[in-house]
């Protein structure tokens, strides 16, 4: 007979993946190169111009760690996104914990650009993304969460996440956003003053000398059918906020800004249908 009070590990999933890329004569190269565990990174074009960050595990759940890095030598130029949705799955107590390490020499320039993360209910989820820049270097970043199943009819109304974002340039912070949702702040997400009743938020930041220059550009894009957008420009900063009740209207908006301000096409693994210029 079993003993009643016999505790059971639970297998816990930990990645490590991390790449490094020195400028070469014609393209860029690879320095480093490590994955371990659930994580992996998959370059699919021979100029190294993009680099596609997977965790095999399928999803997080409590207790599970994954860790991405990249570093760019100065003025290398590179795309990174992942390969899929990350799935935050239900939790029996421990955070599912999450660290993006982001490096950029002088004049380097990185488009990160996962795919969104999807919060389950009673999911425990702590991520935190880091990014150190060089001298006139250009990072735009976009992230994306999607609270619950909608075609299952779920709501994360006891879900958890602690998203931190920190950008630093010489030593000194230039955009630092610290996000939490609790199970009070959920019960609450319909005020105007959270999410106005919208499932599915991104932020866009683009931390580059040009980046206030950027926000005409766009303008014409900050009025969409069933997609709330707004917009800040500052300083070397152009922040943009989006939100909307359902995934598909808000992911396709989301690649036409992305796409103005990157002057190309959104990377392959989006799987995105028809024209979104």
């Amino acid at each position: 007979m079993l003993d009643a009070h016999l505790q059971v590990g639970l297998q816990r999933s930990r990645g490590e993946a991390r790449l490094s890329l020195i400028a070469g004569d014609s393209k860029a190269r690879i320095a480093d190169l490590h994955q371990s565990g659930s994580a992996k990174i998959m370059l699919p074009n021979r100029a190294l111009e993009e680099g596609v960050f997977l965790n095999t595990s399928g999803g997080l759940t409590g207790g599970d760690s994954l860790q991405y890095s990249l570093n760019l030598a100065p003025d290398v130029a590179f795309t990174a996104t992942t390969q899929t949705a990350e799935r935050a799955y239900a939790s029996l107590g421990d955070q599912a914990v999450v660290e993006i390490g982001l490096e950029l020499g002088v004049g380097a320039r990185l488009d990160w650009l996962p795919q969104e993360t999807l919060i389950y209910d009673r999911a425990r989820l702590r991520r935190r993304t880091q990014a150190k820049l060089g001298c006139n270097a250009r990072l735009l970043l976009a992230e994306t969460v999607v609270l619950g199943r909608q075609a299952m009819g779920e709501t994360p109304d006891h879900a958890a996440l602690r998203d931190l974002r920190r950008v630093t340039q010489a030593g000194r912070p230039i955009w630092c956003e610290n996000l939490c949702l609790d199970a009070t702040s959920l019960a609450a997400r319909s005020g105007p003053a959270l999410l106005g009743g919208a499932r599915c938020f991104s932020t866009i930041a683009l931390i580059a000398p040009e980046a206030e220059a950027q926000l005409p550009l766009i303008r014409d894009l900050l009025a969409a059918e069933g997609v709330s957008v707004a917009a800040s420009a500052w300083n070397g900063r152009l922040i943009l906020r989006l939100t909307s009740e359902h995934l598909w209207p808000l992911r396709q908006h989301l690649a036409r800004i992305l796409t103005r301000l990157r002057g190309k096409p959104m990377p392959r693994v989006w799987q995105l249908h028809g024209d979104i210029i």
